[in-house]
């Protein structure tokens, strides 16, 4: 591969169909980068979400560089039951098995986990956040750099298309967090899907293919649906003029003290499901409105 670029008709149907593949190929980025950045304090949950993009479209850039060594991971490197296992194989099979597990230990902190941070409990940090993001960036570029190489033979055109479609995941990407957090129902989804998508991953790493039609047809339905009922949910609240809350998942963090906010989760056990927390000190002693 090199950077000369001769444009034909051919060429430009190639880069437009590498552009939008870029882009379905990334939404699994942006969820997973959305949720892990939702787990950090406010003021660092953007910065984690544009440098972990940024360094996705570096990463799948750099690797699209060592495409022949890319491509080379595909030859098997031992066998195992009859069954040849390559380089590719290997960080599939690793990465879909990290990708479930941390989509399944998110699930359980949102619904069964202590929830507030506690003393005994560690802190996530920005470092080991940016170092997650970093090892699945990793795992989702192998296949599009592959499928990258296989479309087209200008290395110049796959960068373009690389670039330009992270910079609309870029834009977008505050958009989908804010919406992916806001409503918990998407969250538990967009979760579900990066288990499927681990799940993929271990079977094309154990040489089962399954059609890509198969995974992003039912995400694509699942979203449909929600977006009816949550469409649904918005006219019969407009016509009766009240507001219900959604269930409050649990957060990683709280700014109120833990004595506050025990108080606050109890108080709020047999409300709307939904759990207030103040962290404006009371001053003074109550007193009867007149």
């Amino acid at each position: 591969m090199d950077l000369s670029l001769e444009l034909s008709p051919d060429l430009i149907v190639a880069f437009l169909t590498l552009f939008v593949l870029e882009i379905v190929l990334g939404i699994d980025n942006v969820i997973f980068i959305s949720i892990l950045a939702s787990k950090l304090p406010a003021e660092q949950q953007a910065k984690a979400r544009n440098l972990g993009l940024s360094l996705a479209m570096l990463t799948r850039i750099g690797l699209l560089f060592l495409a022949s060594w890319i491509i080379s991971l595909t030859n098997d490197l031992f066998e195992l039951f009859g069954m040849g296992f390559s380089g590719r194989d290997l960080i599939l099979i690793v990465g879909g098995l990290f990708l479930i597990y941390k989509a399944v230990l998110e699930i359980h902190e949102k619904l069964e986990g202590a929830g507030e941070k506690s003393g005994n409990g560690k802190a996530v940090t920005f470092g080991a956040v940016i170092a997650q993001i970093l090892l699945l960036d990793i795992v989702f570029s192998f296949d599009s750099v592959i499928t990258a190489v296989g479309m087209v033979d200008s290395l110049l055109v796959i960068i373009v298309a690389v670039v330009l479609s992270f910079g609309v995941m870029l834009f977008s990407s505050k958009y989908i967090f804010a919406f992916v957090n806001k409503h918990p129902t998407v969250k538990m989804l967009a979760l579900a899907f990066l288990v499927l998508i681990g799940v993929t991953l271990i079977a094309d790493g154990f040489e089962v293919k399954i059609d890509k039609a198969l995974i992003y047809v039912p995400i694509a339905f699942a979203i449909i649906v929600e977006a009816l009922n949550l469409t649904y949910k918005s006219r019969q609240e407009k016509k009766s003029g009240t507001h219900v809350d959604p269930v409050a998942l649990r957060q990683a963090y709280s700014t109120a003290p833990d004595g506050d906010a025990r108080a606050a989760a109890t108080s709020g056990a047999g409300g709307s499901g939904s759990v207030t927390i103040s962290t404006k000190p009371v001053t003074g002693t109550p007193t009867d409105p007149e």
